[in-house]
């Protein structure tokens, strides 16, 4: 059967067709509303922790100075560091730079272990018997061998013998070194047994004693036997142990 709408019915169809439309679009729109059109940006990672800074060791207030000269030896001065390390002990180590040059392994193993390495001359050569130019060889030559050891160069001179006067300050000064001798002797160099060297030491020692003894230049047996009292007795009294920087 043929059908054929009037002009009413059309009109009809028509807007119902246009409804449909716009449902249809209608739902578009909203479902692109509720859709992000690109995914969200990610959340910043939250920033490192910052490393904790090293806290720095403050030097102790109530303290002695241990000074070893005339080292660096093969035998005794393994000794001297392995008791230091023990009581856990810096020192100051007055080198001979002859000695150093023979043994740089053992200058590298003091630095190493935190302790100050400085300049006793060459050979232990009286410096006020000496005129300029020696003078300079002695401390120069020392410097470039515990230099090339460690890295640094030493900015200590200790005299041989205490030997000091005007001219040998003059000339110290003039090489930017200071001149650095002792306030206690234990006097290790004459052998007189352990306990009289741990008596000398003892007996003087103050708030800032700057205490003489020997890991070279000859037997020093007495000198490593004599050591784990001084530092038990030092440490039961309060002192702690600086090294020497000039």
């Amino acid at each position: 059967m043929d059908v054929r709408l009037t002009r009413a019915g059309n009109r009809m169809i028509g807007l119902a067709m246009m409804m449909v439309v716009s449902a249809v679009i209608g739902s578009v729109v909203v479902a692109a509303a509720r859709t992000p059109s690109q995914p969200p940006a990610p959340k910043p990672p939250a920033p490192a922790a910052a490393a904790p800074t090293p806290a720095e060791v403050a030097l102790p207030t109530k303290y002695v100075v241990l000074t070893f000269d005339d080292g660096p030896d093969p035998t005794y001065t393994p000794q001297i560091l392995a008791i230091l390390a023990k009581y856990d002990a810096k020192a100051t180590f007055f080198e001979v730079g002859k000695n150093v040059a023979k043994h740089p392994e053992l200058t590298k193993t003091i630095h190493a272990a935190g302790h100050s390495v400085e300049n006793h001359t060459w050979d232990h050569a009286d410096l006020r018997k000496l005129g300029a130019a020696a003078f300079r060889q002695e401390v120069a030559s020392t410097d470039q061998a515990i230099r090339a050891a460690t890295g640094s160069t030493p900015a200590c001179l200790r005299p041989p013998y205490g030997g000091m006067n005007p001219t040998v300050t003059q000339r110290a000064r003039a090489l930017g070194k200071d001149l650095v001798v002792w306030t206690v002797d234990s006097r290790d160099w004459t052998k007189p047994g352990a306990p009289a060297i741990v008596q000398r030491v003892l007996k003087n020692v103050h708030n800032g004693s700057v205490i003489l003894m020997h890991d070279g230049g000859g037997n020093r047996t007495q000198t490593a036997a004599a050591l784990p009292t001084i530092l038990t007795s030092l440490k039961a009294q309060g002192y702690g142990f600086r090294t020497l920087t000039c």
